[in-house]
């Protein structure tokens, strides 16, 4: 899919294309959010990596920031509110603060707030994403608790698995790419082995996998 591109000066003609991304009843209180300040909106094609990211100017250059096209539109609207929260806190505290500091946790609150007073999300996504807030975390990748909230409203796909639910010593592959097995959980990842070199890799518990129903078929190193 190619990136789409909202400039915040146009950005109310651009509501009716950006509106298929957000949630029902959040386009006036997100159009506000973006014209906090002269930002460049990016709707990018999905990475594995991250959820979206946000860029500080640079040679009079706007604010960037981007965000995947295959989130969900609760998912898309909490990344969105934690993108311009770095943007914002970066603006009011200085670049020297780190980037998921209390600076940065206490901008996120304040920018949160009417989008729950609201009630834009459903009760499970607002109350976990408040507890979220209230750890200080409010990021849907290191609460484990929120990110799995966030993907019951995925579009069901088949088979899907993520390595949690894989049992353990079983076989697994992510991205129809390297097999895995299942070894144990150290906080939020588990202890797998790559079947084709023996070595072991750290795995995020919500990794999407596809089980290997016929392990004998497999090689091993």
């Amino acid at each position: 899919m190619p990136r789409q591109k909202f400039d915040c000066v146009t950005v109310s003609k651009a509501s009716i294309t950006l509106q298929k991304y957000l949630p029902a009843g959040s386009d006036e209180l997100t159009l506000a959010l973006l014209r906090t300040a002269p930002i460049e909106l990016r709707i990018s094609k999905p990475r594995k990596t991250k959820l979206g990211d946000y860029r500080f100017p640079t040679k009079g250059n706007r604010h960037r920031i981007s965000i995947n096209a295959n989130l969900n539109p609760y998912a898309f609207l909490i990344t969105l509110i934690h993108e311009v929260a770095h943007l914002k806190a970066f603006e009011d505290f200085g670049k020297g603060i780190k980037p998921h500091g209390e600076e940065w946790q206490h901008t996120f609150r304040v920018l949160a707030k009417p989008f729950l007073a609201a009630d834009i999300f459903p009760n499970d996504i607002a109350n976990t994403l408040i507890t979220s807030l209230n750890k200080g975390r409010a990021s849907s990748c290191t609460d484990l608790e929120l990110y799995r909230t966030l993907k019951k409203y995925d579009t069901p796909l088949e088979d899907h698995l993520t390595v949690e639910m894989v049992e353990h010593g079983k076989l697994f592959q992510i991205n129809g790419d390297k097999i895995f097995k299942k070894g144990p959980k150290l906080r939020k990842r588990y202890k797998c082995v790559n079947v084709a070199n023996g070595r072991e890799y750290m795995v995020h518990a919500l990794a999407e996998v596809k089980i290997i129903e016929n392990p004998n078929h497999i090689k091993s190193a």
